[in-house]
C-alpha cells in the first residue's frame, strides 16, 4: 500500500512537472547504473524543483539528503520519511547537531549496501545564479565512509546538470544532463584522505561546470549574464552557452533586454489571463507575495498550480454543468486544459 501511494504521488508530480514546463529535456539516462549504489550530485538553483525533477526523471527510486531544519515538526518528519528524505546537519544547526551526521553517514552506507540511490546537492545551498559554487566536502565523507564499510561494493557518482531557461519566470523550460558515472572506489586512498577529498571534489566540480551554464567570474557576473541575455543564448544547451561565455568581454556593460511579444503573443497572453483569471488573481495577490527568496519562486508557483488547478477545473465544470449540462462542462475544462498546455509549450 505504501509503494502504491508513493507511485501515485510520483505520477501526479511527474504529470504536473511536464505540464508546468511543457517539455522536459532529459539526456544521459543511459549513464545511470541500474541496480547499483549511486550518489546523484546535481547543481542547485531552484529549491525543491531540483529535487522533484530528479526524483521523477532519474530512472531510480532515490533517497534524498535534506537540510535538517525542515524536519522540525513530527508530522513533517513522517511525511518526509515517507518521501525517502533523510536529514543532514550543517554547521548552522550547531556543533552539537553535527555529531548526528555520523549516524546519517552510516545510514547512507546501509542504503548503498542495498544497491539504492541517493541524491545530495554538493554545493550545500541553492542560488539562482548560473554558476557552480564551491562544493562542500560533506558528500565525500559520505562516500568514503561507505567505501570503508563496503570494501567489496562498487559505489558510483553521477553528476547532474540542471538547466533552466528562466529559473524563476513562467513559462519556463528545463534540460537535465546525466553525466557518465564515476567509480568512487578507485579514487579513495585511505592513506591520504585529504588528497582523495580534493580529487573527487575537483572532478565533480569540473563535470558540473560542463553540464550547466557556468559564469566563473562572480565579480563580473552581471555583465556576462546581461550579455548572454542580449545574445538570447539557449541556456538549455550548457555546452554551447559555456563556449559563448569564453568569448565574452567581462568588462563590457549592457542594458537590460526587454523583448516585446508580437500580436499573436499579445492575444495568447490575454486569452490565457481570461481563462485562468481566478487562479492568476489568487497567485499574484496572495501566494506570490509570500515567496521569500527568488530561488523558491518556481517551487512555490509549481506547488500552487499543482494544488489549485484540480480544484479550479472541478469548480468550472460544476458551474458550467449547472448552467448548461455536464457535456458542455467537460468540453469547457478540456478546452482550458489544452489551451494552457499549448500556451506553456509554445512559450
Amino acid at each position: 500500500m505504501k509503494n502504491i501511494g508513493y507511485r501515485l504521488l510520483k505520477t501526479w508530480i511527474k504529470i504536473g512537472l511536464h505540464l508546468y514546463y511543457g517539455k522536459i529535456q532529459v539526456s544521459g539516462l543511459e549513464n545511470v547504473p541500474k541496480n547499483k549504489p549511486v550518489l546523484f550530485l546535481p547543481n542547485h538553483q531552484s529549491a525543491l524543483l531540483d529535487v522533484l525533477l530528479i526524483a521523477v526523471n532519474c530512472n531510480r527510486k532515490p533517497f534524498f539528503l535534506t537540510r535538517s531544519d525542515v524536519f522540525t515538526k513530527p508530522t513533517l518528519k513522517k511525511f518526509f520519511a515517507y518521501l525517502r528524505m533523510i536529514p543532514i546537519y550543517r554547521i548552522r544547526d550547531g556543533r552539537e547537531a553535527l555529531k548526528n551526521n555520523q549516524a546519517v553517514f552510516d545510514q547512507c552506507a546501509e542504503i548503498f549496501g542495498n544497491d539504492h540511490a541517493i541524491v545530495m546537492f554538493p554545493e550545500a545551498n541553492h542560488n539562482i545564479k548560473r554558476r557552480v559554487r564551491p562544493l562542500s566536502k560533506g558528500f565525500t565523507r559520505i562516500l568514503f565512509n561507505a567505501v570503508e564499510r563496503l570494501p567489496d561494493t562498487d559505489i558510483h557518482i553521477v553528476p547532474v546538470g540542471l538547466n533552466y531557461k528562466s529559473n524563476s519566470g513562467f513559462p519556463d523550460r528545463v534540460a537535465i544532463y546525466y553525466d557518465e558515472s564515476i567509480l568512487v572506489n578507485t579514487m579513495y586512498d585511505a592513506n591520504d584522505v585529504q588528497d582523495s577529498v580534493n580529487r573527487v571534489k575537483g572532478m565533480v566540480s569540473d563535470r558540473l561546470k560542463q553540464l550547466t551554464a557556468h559564469i566563473e567570474d562572480e565579480k563580473q557576473y552581471d555583465s556576462i549574464s546581461g550579455q548572454l541575455n542580449t545574445l538570447d543564448v539557449d541556456f538549455l544547451n550548457p555546452f554551447e552557452t559555456n563556449r559563448i561565455i569564453g568569448t565574452l568581454d567581462a568588462s563590457k556593460s549592457v542594458a537590460p533586454v526587454t523583448r516585446k511579444n508580437g500580436i499573436f503573443g499579445v492575444v495568447a497572453n490575454i486569452l490565457f489571463t481570461i481563462l485562468n483569471f481566478p487562479i492568476l488573481l489568487i497567485w499574484r495577490k496572495w501566494a506570490r507575495p509570500k515567496v521569500w527568496e527568488p530561488e523558491f519562486m518556481g517551487t512555490l508557483r509549481f506547488g500552487f498550480a499543482l494544488l489549485a488547478y484540480p480544484l479550479y477545473y472541478l469548480l468550472v465544470f460544476t458551474l458550467v454543468a449547472l448552467i448548461s449540462n455536464g457535456l458542455v462542462g467537460l468540453m469547457t475544462i478540456l478546452f482550458i486544459f489544452f489551451y494552457n498546455w499549448l500556451y506553456v509549450r509554445s512559450n
